[in-house]
């Protein structure tokens, strides 16, 4: 038997799922999203957000600020891939910001864009310019993303993507690297093409820091020191952190994995208005296992061999906000050999993952203590370890609503 799925069929969990995200049940430019910015973004540039407008960069300090975003995430990417690609180039690159559930864009001489995460919707975005003196801040959605972020690297829903490329002298595209893939299981030699990485020591590793050169169907690469081409000054930070580039990562892979599900138990619910099927039940099960897999870190990509430090004032961000249950945290780092002490995703905590369909977060949170049951459990979760498990667990107990329940 088959579903329907906003115009698409899936006859199971493991086939293709691309929903018409503008049509009936998603309706995603129809729908006013309901995110923390969303809300907010009326008071930029007021009394109730001031900004500073004596100058580009003192603005976007200023909003980061106002945002919740840490300067210390920055990363700095010069291969044109995004909205604004005629402005960027190895000489002006453009520079990502993020928190746990907003990212931010920023290109001199350009506009800002933002993206946040709608539980029901998933990724939205808006572009505005940065202000003239007293003139208001105009915000507006942007549709045009969607060309990119609602594609093959998003499992076709609205998304956030990470591109690697082989960027040419002008930050054009060559060649492009793990197309269709998200998240922390990417090896890291195929990730960072076209950005520029700073802390990673003696890991190269990857494919940061280096401009691509096609010739007779032949490419060959040349060094592209971070800084060589412009001047770190024109950025609040003299900073592109690898340990920022993997956390950045390991968020995009589980807003995408989440939003799926979301989309899928979506489009099952409007196709069988008198209730789920056994057949729906399964691709639900099939997506919550996935999404369990991913909190959880199962398929993490090694770190360098021999680890890695992590920028100082990035960590030191980062863990601003962190729940602690004694000493202990889901955002304390590991770095020897992977990236957390305790690997379940600090992203529960977010408004996303409260707001996913009943259907798949009750799946997700049975997963996830069945999976973290010391001495028992699936093989696939053996590589934490019981004392592991155990901690997870007295985490979770205290600091996350409902999962003992």
């Amino acid at each position: 038997m088959s579903l329907m799925l906003g115009g698409w069929t899936a006859l199971a969990a493991g086939e293709p799922f691309q929903p018409e995200i503008d049509a009936e049940p998603h309706s995603y430019f129809q729908r006013e999203p309901t995110d923390p910015f969303t809300r907010r973004m009326a008071d930029l540039g007021t009394d109730r957000m001031p900004l500073d407008r004596t100058g580009e960069g003192a603005f976007l300090k200023s909003l980061l600020q106002a945002l919740g975003i840490p300067a210390e995430s920055q990363l700095v990417v010069f291969s044109n891939t995004s909205l604004q690609l005629s402005l960027i180039n190895p000489s002006n690159p453009r520079a990502l910001y993020f928190s746990d559930d907003l990212y931010l864009g920023y290109v001199p001489g350009g506009k800002i864009e933002v993206a946040t995460v709608d539980a029901e919707l998933g990724a939205v975005f808006y572009i505005f310019d940065v202000p003239r003196g007293d003139a208001p801040v105009r915000v507006e959605r942007a549709r045009r993303c969607m060309n990119c972020h609602a594609n093959e690297d998003t499992f076709h829903v609205p998304g956030l993507t990470v591109k690697s490329v082989a960027p040419g002298p002008g930050g054009g595209s060559l060649d492009a690297f793990r197309k269709e893939m998200t998240g922390h299981g990417v090896p890291l030699a195929e990730r960072l093409g076209g950005w520029h990485v700073t802390g990673a020591g003696g890991f190269d590793g990857h494919l940061g820091n280096r401009m691509g050169k096609l010739y007779q169907g032949e490419l060959t690469w040349t060094p592209l020191p971070p800084g060589e081409r412009f001047s770190w000054s024109r950025y609040p930070v003299g900073t592109s952190d690898l340990l920022a580039h993997l956390v950045h990562e390991h968020q995009v892979g589980f807003v995408n994995r989440l939003v799926r599900a979301q989309y899928r138990a979506r489009a099952l619910r409007h196709a069988a208005p008198d209730g789920l099927g056994p057949e729906a039940k399964r691709v639900l099960d099939a997506e919550a296992a996935e999404l369990v897999r991913y909190i959880l870190f199962a398929d993490e990509a090694p770190l360098p061999p021999e680890g890695l430090e992590g920028d100082a004032g990035f960590k030191k961000a980062f863990a601003a906000n962190r729940r602690s249950v004694g000493e202990d945290s889901l955002k304390d780092f590991e770095l020897r050999t992977r990236l957390f002490r305790y690997r379940c995703s600090y992203l529960i905590y977010t408004p996303q993952f409260a707001g996913l369909d009943p259907e798949i977060r009750d799946r997700v949170v049975k997963g996830m203590k069945a999976a973290l049951k010391p001495g028992a459990g699936s093989a696939d979760f053996s590589y934490l370890g019981d004392v592991e498990k155990e901690k997870i667990r007295e985490i979770l107990r205290r600091t996350l609503p409902d999962f003992e329940k």
